[in-house]
Order: C-alpha cells, then structure tokens, then sequence
C-alpha cells in the first residue's frame, strides 16, 4: 500500500510501507528447497479479480506496440534459454546473474544458485529473463508460506530466509555507502570485503553475504586501497535488527474493494496493475485486521453493497482502512466511499459492532474523485470515537483516521531506541527534529533531552504532533510548521542552538538547503534515520565533506520479507 501523503513523518508521508501496495519486482516463483533439480511451483491459489467493466490491460487497451529490433552482438538473444549463476540480488529482490558477461535480472532467483531462465527482455548492458527452473537452491531459499504470494505484490522476498534477508539487508546498506556515498566501510567477513570485485556494472545490484557473528573474533578489514590510519575513520555497519516473530506486524490494512457474481471482494492489487486479488489472510497483517476485513465484505455482501469502478466512476465501497493499536487493542475501522449516502448504514454499522466487539471507531471518508488515491478530503465518525489511543514505549499517541502512525510497532520501537542511543542525550542537551511529523520521534527524544523543537512542513502534521504532546504532558519540546531549512535558520537566529540534530526525510532524502543549514548550525552530533540506503549514502557524502564523520549505521528491519529496510546513522563533528 503505497500511496503519497505529505501527513506523516518524513519517509512516514508515504501514508505506510510499500510493502502493502501495488508490488513490483515481486519473486514469483517459490521451488521446493528438498529437490536439487527443481521446477518453479505455478500454483495460483489466490482470486484474481478486476474491478467490475474494466478495460483490459494497458498494453492492450493501447494497440500493439512495435517491438524493438534485436540489439546485435550480445551473447544471448530474446527467447533464448540458458544456464547462469546468480552472483547477486538488485534493490527490487531480483537475482542478478551473468550469461558471457552479460548482465541478467531475475526475478524469484537468489544468491549462489543456478538456474535456467529464458530472456525476456535485453538492452545494451543488460536484461531481463524468467525464471525456468532450479539447478541448484540457495541454503537460504524457503517455501514461502503466503498461498497468493506468487499473484500479490506486497511481499518481493518471502521465499529468502529471514537470516538471509537480514543479511542481505545490510549488505544492501554497505554497498550503498561505498558505492554512491563513496564512504570508507569496516568490513568484517572476507565475502564482503571482495564483494565490490564480483558486482556487475549496475550501482544498484547486491550480493548477499554472511550475517556477522559478534561470538567471533574476526579480523577486521577495510576494503579498497586505504592504509591501517584510515581504518580508525571507517564506518561500521552493525547486523540488521531484526524481528524475534516477523510475522503478522502490520497494524494498519487498506484493502481496495472490488466485485464479483458471489459479492464483494478485497485484497491488493496484483503486481504492477488495478487487478484486485482477493485475500482471505495476510501473513504479514494482524490477525484482527484480516477479520475485519473479512467480515466487513461479508456483511456489505448480504446487505447489497456496491464496490467502487474506478474505470466508469460509479459504485460506493471503494476502500476499506482498519488500524489496530498493538498496546490497547482497540480497532477503527474506516469505510471510504465514493460519495455520503449508505445504504442500510444502521444495519451495516450495528452488524459490524455485533460481529467485532474491539471495535472502538467507525468512519467514513469520502473520497468522490476518480483518483487511485485512497483518502479524500471528508472524513466523519459513523460511530463510537474520532481516534484510538496507542503506545510505542511509554509514549501514548492518538490515531485519528488520516494520520500517520508506524505500521510496525514492535520495530518502531527499536528504531526509535536506536535513534535516542545515537543521539548521546544527557538531559542537558537541546535538540532539533527536522522532518519531524506528527512528533514520534520528537516526543521519544523528549524523555532524555533538555528541550526539544521540531519542524514539518506539512500543519496537520503539526497539529497532530502538538495534541500528542499534551497527551503526554510533555512541556519541553516546541512544533512549528514550516520547511527545515527556513525554519531552522531562524531559531538560530532566536538564540536557539541545537546540539543534537535528527533527520528522517522522505525517500527523496534531505534538502540540500538543511544539508547546508546543518553545517552552518554545527551541532556535536547528527543523526540520520533513513528510510533508503542510496539517498542515505549521498547525504551522509555532505555531511562528511562538510565536517562531520560517520560513526556507525544500524540498520532495522522494519517490513520483513519486503525489500525496504530503514537505517540510523550516527554522525560526530569533527
């Protein structure tokens, strides 16, 4: 579920992780791990359903497109099938291999294995090929448990381990730095330290390696051509921390509706299109949300209901939203709809309060505009409170049905924690949170520092972030609405000096005009919460350039079995 929404903090605007949005780059294929020779399963056990008069796909719908003329000279050809070991995996989850030298993409293939794909598609440097079949497994390939993971998008790398997806997280993480940031990495496995040799030409493509083992004593070595002195400079780059269940952390679902000749129906949309696939469960969703969702088709089914077309306008259920607070159980429930009429509205809300006692909100946002944006404008209480009350830590957070709240609490947590221990807070210090949102982090810091302050530029963001801080009685941290880069310069102005500085920007990563700011404001520390490892690596490059340098990086995984993985960084001035 990936839509943009400049409501949340920094990364947080996108509304909630990609992960449950329209997938690309989904591996589509799950062997069976017990066979040396084994066959991609074609199972489909998932519905897949296009919303009701909708046209046919885009390609179609657009005429033949003419196809481009066979580029000569390369060493495989469109429709060929060939034998390749896969060397690598790219930031989609795609295995990267080479046949002759030539660059090969892979969906569904991972590190160290070999298999037949048939190529699909070539450019000059590089292609694209299906996987066919497997030669050899990975150690870390598994049957990925989810019975529609091959159709829905949501998930791009179930069928890797859990360790080696946290593995492969962080080596994602190293080789961005090197790569893009040009940064020196402290590298503690030999597999890593000549990673950059095996690579293909592409910046983006990644090899997984071993998880380090801190029970060792490994000798540590800096890749590249740096003397001993250089490596006191290095960055370190901590193992991904992971989830102890990284199943089920989801607490937020939204779920496009869509219709058939049995009734409603509701999942995510297939890979790369508006195809709905019906969803019965979500292995990386709360169980509760998969029942309200259930349940919410199930009565707007008896009760006539109609599902929104999105190709002719007409319809009423469009989405359905459901928040689930991990700490109090209470659930909202959001209805979105393609105008204010309901019908049965009554019997539809008492028959969801019947079936779903831990039910404590029930809206209705209207959303009129024939957009592929979730939320409209207009949002009203049908029943019971306009919010729901969570905790992450010891913080209480009010979640009304349009702001932002983590998706993954159980690792918001950590990432969180993360964040306070690398900003070395004393509770003398001041500190400033840019991109700071609805105040999450702010609030988390606000435990451990003198004063803080914190700037969004978007005002209902500000808002939000201002009634959590008298929730919580917190005195001492000030919101302002406004750009970092224009705010920031006049609390300097006021006498304001921060001594810590937090960043968490959107995927875009920081302004140049506060990466400028920040140097000018000179604090002792810098910390840099990240939500993508490139743009990390190219303003960490700023920042080092501009005085400052970076200690450790911690990366957190915040969506398992998806590609996403956030880091902090920690920075000290020179």
């Amino acid at each position: 579920m990936s839509n943009t929404n400049r409501s949340g903090r920094g990364k947080n605007r996108r509304n909630s992780a990609a992960p449950q949005g329209k997938g690309k780059a989904s591996a589509s294929r799950q062997p069976n791990q017990s066979s040396q020779s084994t066959r991609p399963s074609t199972s489909q056990s998932g519905k897949e359903v296009r919303p009701r008069d909708a046209s046919l796909s885009g390609a179609r719908s657009k005429g033949r497109t003419r196809e481009s003329a066979p580029i000569e000279g390369l060493p495989v050809s469109k429709n060929e099938e060939t034998v390749i070991e896969i060397i690598g995996m790219n930031h989609d989850g795609e295995g990267v291999g080479r046949a002759d030298g030539y660059t090969l993409f892979v969906q569904g293939a991972l590190p160290g294995e070999t298999v037949r794909v048939r190529v699909m598609k070539t450019k000059k440097q590089y292609g694209y090929a299906k996987l066919l079949e497997i030669v050899k497994a990975s150690s870390d390939r598994v049957s990925a448990p989810c019975p529609i993971y091959d159709q829905c998008g949501g998930c791009q790398i179930q069928h890797m381990s859990y360790a080696g997806q946290l593995a492969w997280k962080r080596q994602l993480v190293i080789d961005n730095l090197q790569r893009i940031g040009k940064l020196n990495v402290l590298v503690e496995d030999e597999t890593e330290a000549t990673h950059a040799e095996q690579s293909p030409f592409v910046e983006q493509i990644d090899e997984q390696t071993v998880q380090a083992n801190e029970s060792n004593r490994i000798r540590l070595r800096l890749e590249g051509v740096m003397n001993e002195e250089d490596t006191e400079h290095a960055i370190r780059v901590l193992p991904t921390m992971g989830m102890d269940e990284p199943w089920r952390y989801r607490n937020k679902a939204q779920v496009p509706i869509g219709v058939t000749e049995g009734g409603l129906v509701g999942g995510f949309y297939a890979k790369g299109s508006h195809r709905i696939i019906d969803m019965e469960t979500c292995l990386i969703q709360h169980e509760h949300n998969d029942e309200v969702v259930a349940k919410v088709k199930e009565i707007g089914s008896h009760l006539g209901i109609s599902a929104y077309n999105e190709e002719t306008g007409r319809g009423l259920l469009r989405h359905v939203v459901v928040k689930k607070a991990f700490r109090t159980g209470e659930m909202m429930l959001v209805l979105v709809t393609n105008g204010r009429d309901i019908q049965h509205k009554d019997e539809w809300i008492g028959s969801i309060r019947e079936a779903i006692p831990q039910v404590a909100s029930i809206c209705q946002n209207v959303n009129k505009k024939q957009t592929n944006v979730i939320f409209g404008d207009e949002t009203r209480v049908l029943w019971g409170r306009d919010v729901i009350y969570d905790y992450i830590g010891d913080v209480q957070f009010a979640i009304s049905p349009r702001s932002f709240y983590q998706v993954n609490p159980v690792q918001t947590e950590v990432l969180y924690g993360k964040t306070v221990e690398y900003a070395g807070l004393s509770g003398k210090e001041t500190v400033i949170d840019a991109y700071c949102g609805i105040g999450t982090i702010s609030l988390f810091l606000a435990q451990h520092a003198d004063q803080v302050y914190g700037v969004e530029i978007v005002p209902e963001a500000i808002e939000d972030a201002r009634s959590n801080a008298m929730l919580n009685e917190m005195k001492n941290v000030k919101f302002e609405v406004g750009a970092s880069e224009d705010v920031i310069p006049r609390w300097k102005e006021q006498g304001i000096e921060a001594d810590v500085i937090v960043v968490d920007p959107p995927r875009k990563g920081c302004d140049p005009r506060l990466l400028d700011t920040i140097l000018e404001m000179k604090p002792e520390r810098v910390v840099y919460v990240s939500c993508n490892p490139s743009t990390l690596a190219r303003d960490l490059r700023v920042l080092e350039d501009g005085g400052y340098r970076t200690v450790e990086v911690t990366p957190v995984d915040m969506f398992p079995h998806t590609v996403h993985v956030e880091s902090v960084a920690m920075l000290v001035r020179e």
